[in-house]
């Protein structure tokens, strides 16, 4: 082997390594199945957020599906790898907000991800929080009333 050659060959293969330590990582689809819908009315609408965004409506990635009775699943696409948490609520009356009583308790059935339990201020994000890769992420979580109201 020729002087340097074995350099050469070390300093392409770190530079390949490299250039592939810097692609950037596939976005993945994630799939929710939210159980607990007891009305075939409106749409079960899921969010994704992102620690900054949690409990907010700025979350990055939406989507709905029409509401099936028992469970329902909402399919979104092109979730990049991280860490989010996802916030739920059926739409009974497809108006795409969550109505509140005079309390500011919501009146449609919500849930989060990992079934967080609801504080004051809702769960905390490291309660919700799951992991996305590169790879089809699925989840499970039950939406309900809170204080068990109807």
């Amino acid at each position: 082997m020729a002087r340097g050659t074995l350099g050469a060959w070390l300093a392409a293969s770190t530079l390949s390594v490299a250039a592939l330590a810097a692609l950037p990582t596939r976005a993945a689809p994630v799939e929710i199945a939210v159980t607990g819908v007891t009305e075939a009315r409106g749409h079960v609408r899921v969010e994704l957020c992102t620690k900054d965004t949690f409990l907010t409506s700025t979350c990055p990635y939406q989507g709905d599906a029409p509401a099936t009775i028992g469970a329902t699943v909402v399919k979104i696409a092109e979730v990049p790898p991280g860490e989010y948490a996802a916030q739920v609520f059926h739409d009974e009356t497809d108006q795409g907000v969550v109505h509140q009583n005079l309390l500011g308790i919501p009146r449609e059935k919500i849930g989060f991800s990992n079934d967080a339990p609801v504080h004051l201020r809702g769960p905390r994000f490291r309660e919700a929080a799951f992991s996305v890769g590169s790879e089809l992420q699925r989840i499970t979580l039950k939406v309900g009333r809170l204080f068990g109201g109807h």
